[in-house]
């Protein structure tokens, strides 16, 4: 399954290292589109490919962390 999703990170995870951490702690693989950061806020386009309840578990951390996630594209092959 391969999903393109916007991202909006709130400030305060300015220092963590999220999406490295969603390559590590799930099988997907990512590749930023456009990303844009400051110490207020975040936002990136990326696509995710993998299987889709791996997917769907980084969604769930992801959340967890406060990350705004919005599905843009959905190819299920």
């Amino acid at each position: 399954m391969k999903i393109s999703v916007g991202l909006t990170f709130p400030g305060h995870l300015q220092d963590e290292s999220i999406i490295c951490c969603l390559c590590k702690k799930f099988n997907i693989d990512i590749n930023i589109i456009e990303a844009s950061f400051s110490t207020a806020a975040g936002w990136s386009i990326l696509t995710v490919e993998g299987a889709e309840d791996e997917i769907k578990r980084s969604f769930g951390y992801l959340n967890e962390k406060g990350v705004k996630v919005q599905q843009i594209q959905i190819d299920k092959k």
